[in-house]
C-alpha cells in the first residue's frame, strides 16, 4: 500500500544524499520551492492557508480518480520548498496512504532538526493539514 509512498521518500534521500552541509540542504529546499507552480489567485483564499506556518502558506487538495493532488504556495522560498518536498511525496497517493505514510525521510536526512522551532511547527502544519484534507476528501467521497 506504502510502497510508491516510500519510494518517492526514498528518491528525494537521493537526491540530498550528496549535501555535505545545512547549506546545500537550504540551497535544495529553496529550489524545490522555487519549482512550485504559482496558485491561480482563485485559490488564495483564507480556507486554504494553513494555520501555524511563520510564512503565508496556501494549500488546495482535490481527489481525482482515489488519488489526493495538492497545490500549494508560499511567499517564502524556503517553506514552500518545505511544502514541495511533501507534495512531491503525497501527490497521486490516495487519503489512506496520506493518512498512513509518514514523513520518515525528512528526519532520516536531518531537515526538521536543522529548522528553526517556527520553521519546524510550519512543516508540521502542512504535514497536518494534508492530513485534514486527506480525511475530509475520504469521507466526502464515500
Amino acid at each position: 500500500m506504502f510502497n510508491s509512498c516510500l519510494e518517492k521518500q526514498n528518491y528525494i534521500k537521493s537526491i540530498f544524499s550528496s549535501c555535505a552541509a545545512e547549506e546545500d540542504k537550504y540551497k535544495k529546499i529553496i529550489q524545490f520551492g522555487k519549482n512550485l507552480p504559482k496558485l491561480d489567485p482563485e485559490f488564495k483564499t483564507a480556507d486554504r492557508i494553513v494555520k501555524g506556518c511563520q510564512s503565508v502558506m496556501y494549500l488546495d487538495s482535490s481527489l481525482k480518480d482515489g488519488q489526493v493532488f495538492f497545490l500549494a504556495e508560499s511567499d517564502a522560498l524556503i517553506s514552500a520548498g518545505l511544502a514541495a518536498l511533501l507534495i512531491y511525496v503525497y501527490n497521486g497517493e490516495s487519503p489512506e496512504v496520506v493518512l498512513k505514510c509518514p514523513p520518515d525521510y525528512l528526519a532520516d536526512l536531518g531537515i526538521s532538526a536543522s529548522l528553526t522551532p517556527s520553521r519546524a511547527n510550519g512543516l508540521y502544519s502542512v504535514h497536518l493539514r494534508m492530513k485534514q484534507d486527506a480525511i475530509r476528501l475520504l469521507t466526502s467521497s464515500l
